[in-house]
């Protein structure tokens, strides 16, 4: 069963745009071919910590939004815990969003009038 997922991940500041770009394919093809589908990934850029990390002030915020198997999660956790790229991150499980035809008609009904 495929769930849908959020991970997001910050990583050293003084990366260059060539070793951002691989690192950001790492994990994408790390995820894929556990089984991971729907992959969205967004380059966030750098911006201020809210504190020091690891003797980082900033760093480069990338967030991934997935559909995987549970078992998916683990060896990608690991590989950026050992990674030296990133110093930190942050999995979670999204909901799932229903609509229900009650809602829907409330939203035409609104925008008609």
């Amino acid at each position: 069963m495929t769930v849908v997922y959020e991970t997001m991940y910050i990583l050293r500041p003084e990366l260059g745009d060539e070793q951002i770009t691989q690192a950001i394919a790492k994990y994408e093809n790390l995820i894929r071919e556990a089984g991971a589908e729907d992959i969205e990934t967004q380059n966030r850029g750098k911006r201020r910590l809210a504190y020091e990390i690891n003797k980082h002030r900033d760093g480069i915020y990338i967030q991934m939004n997935y559909n995987a198997p549970g078992s998916v999660i683990a060896p990608m956790e690991r590989a950026m815990r050992l990674s030296e790229e990133v110093i930190r991150y942050l999995t979670i499980k999204q909901e799932p969003i229903e609509v229900t035809v009650e809602a829907e008609e409330e939203v035409a009904a609104t925008t008609e009038a």
